[in-house]
């Protein structure tokens, strides 16, 4: 199990299992580990030296078995997550040594902060976390809400829509200036009269919890005196100035932890999927529109350097945070509140400068013939070849959540393995009733696939029924028979058919 027996032990302690898992990145309170964690501890209250048999630990762990394969077996986006952890620390320590800088002092809520702290969160799109420094501290986002606000109103509205009222160019005017372009537009959603205008469009709270996987984020609204903006032609009609500003500071004053705040950067990072929960949160259109404008108005007036020397999307706000997200890999979250001269975090700038000049995160870092950076990524590979892996494999193990999350997040689930197989063959084969149950009423797969057994010694065109029937799986039988009836037989002709093309293509 996992390479964690040793030959001829009998037992393996609770620990040590748990230890190895957080080894891999996962925490043992991941969202994703909840059935394995709560088995976990009504199992332990059964032994009395805190050790699981074999026979135990594979009840424990059974209900997550996909999730925790893929990260004992390394197939996680950081494989050795412990050595790029140590990386990150010593990238930690570098920038820790800074001096410079002034904590932001025209807010009130902002000066009380202390120049030392200094923390870094990360969190990969498979769910893997890291920490160090003060990253349990709550700030307030400021700036760093305005890639959010406007993925959320791209999310609800469409780009087109938005557009009609924010610009997508780079100012060339300080952030706080309340200037419009051309056409009467605020420039872009990361100045502060597009963001006011972005406000205008959203009307949703809980995006934020579910960016954060439902972590850390609290309202912290300060009394702020209102913004004269001059601009009333560029909202949209009948919008409530008054309402529309004080919900603007609101969201400023939204509260985040590094952790919390790194798994919304880790959001971004994964199409709009929130890693941790696997919970679609933005549209890929949304999610594409948010970093495209990070990457050229994220950053103040030193976006242009920042595009230049890190070519990561990111976002810095007043109170020290720096939001980055390093596409398809990972969110990070970086908080010192001394600010240069531009407002941006002095070890934060640091962080990410040093960052990919040792790893090679760059936007255009040739990642085939690139000199002398690391590369901590996996293996590239076939991901569809591993879409349909995971989802067979999770029919096989009757991992029902692992499902659950492949669902909830578009995959297909009735796609086939080469052999022509589908979740739904293999569950029936196994004997997993709660699964093929889930399959055939969450899903709505088709109960009559039939697989072309061109590599299996099996007769060909078994359907799922042929299967729970040739392995004695009688309750199996019984829920597919009953969906059998509701299901149009011109569909099992039809299925038939394309089957015997497809293998008159193979031959």
């Amino acid at each position: 199990h996992m390479n964690l027996w040793k030959r001829g032990q009998e037992k393996i302690p609770a620990h040590k299992f748990t230890t190895a898992l957080k080894a891999t990145g996962l925490r043992t309170g991941d969202p994703r580990l909840k059935e394995c964690m709560e088995m976990l501890k009504v199992t332990l209250k059964t032994t009395s030296d805190g050790a699981l048999d074999r026979h135990l630990f594979k009840k424990c762990v059974q209900s997550n078995i996909v999730l925790l394969t893929q990260a004992f077996r390394k197939k996680f986006v950081i494989p050795d997550f412990q050595s790029f952890c140590a990386h990150m620390d010593e990238l930690y320590d570098n920038a820790k040594n800074l001096s410079g800088g002034q904590v932001a002092d025209y807010i009130p809520q902002l000066a009380r902060f202390s120049p030392d702290l200094w923390a870094v969160s990360l969190c990969t799109v498979d769910g893997q976390r890291h920490t160090v420094g003060d990253t349990k501290v709550p700030f307030c986002l400021q700036s760093c809400v305005k890639p959010l606000k406007y993925a959320i109103a791209v999310h609800d509205h469409g780009t087109e829509y938005v557009h009609r009222f924010i610009g997508k160019e780079p100012s060339g005017l300080r952030f706080n200036k309340l200037f419009l372009n051309e056409d009467d537009k605020p420039h872009n959603p990361m100045v502060n009269a597009g963001a006011i205008v972005c406000t205008s469009l959203i009307k949703v709270m809980n995006f934020m919890n579910k960016l954060a996987g439902n972590e850390y984020v609290a309202s912290a609204m300060p009394r702020g005196v209102l913004t004269p903006l001059l601009c009333f032609q560029c909202f949209p009609e009948g919008t409530d100035m008054t309402s529309i500003l004080d919900f603007y500071f609101q969201l400023c004053s939204i509260e985040v932890t590094c952790e919390s705040a790194s798994v919304m950067a880790a959001t971004l990072a994964n199409g709009g999927f929130c890693p941790i929960t696997g919970e679609r949160v933005l549209s890929p259109e949304a999610v594409r529109n948010t970093l495209s404008l990070m990457h050229s108005c994220g950053m103040y007036d030193f976006s242009g350097q920042f595009a230049f020397h890190v070519g990561l999307p990111a976002k810095s706000g007043v109170a020290g945070g720096i939001l980055l997200v390093v596409p398809n890999v990972m969110g990070i979250m970086c908080w010192s509140p001394p600010l240069d001269k531009l407002g941006n975090s002095v070890r934060g700038i640091q962080f990410c400068t040093d960052l990919v000049s040792l790893f090679n995160f760059h936007n255009y870092d040739n990642l085939r013939h690139f000199a002398k950076k690391l590369d901590p990524r996996r293996e590239g590979g076939d991901q569809r070849v591993k879409s349909v892996i995971n989802l067979l494999f999770a029919a096989y193990t009757g991992d029902v959540s692992a499902l659950r999350r492949f669902a909830l997040s578009s995959m297909d689930m009735e796609q086939r393995d080469y052999d022509s197989r589908t979740a739904l063959h293999v569950a029936a084969a196994e004997g997993h009733a709660e699964v093929v149950r889930f399959l055939l009423e969450a899903c709505k797969v088709n109960p009559v696939p039939r697989d072309s057994g061109m590599f299996r010694v099996a007769v060909w065109g078994n359907t799922p029924m042929d299967e729970a029937v040739h392995f004695g799986h009688h309750d199996v039988v019984t829920i597919l028979r009953d969906y059998h009836t509701q299901y149009s037989p011109v569909e099992t002709t039809t299925d038939k058919q394309s089957a015997e093309k497809n293998l008159d293509g193979m031959l």
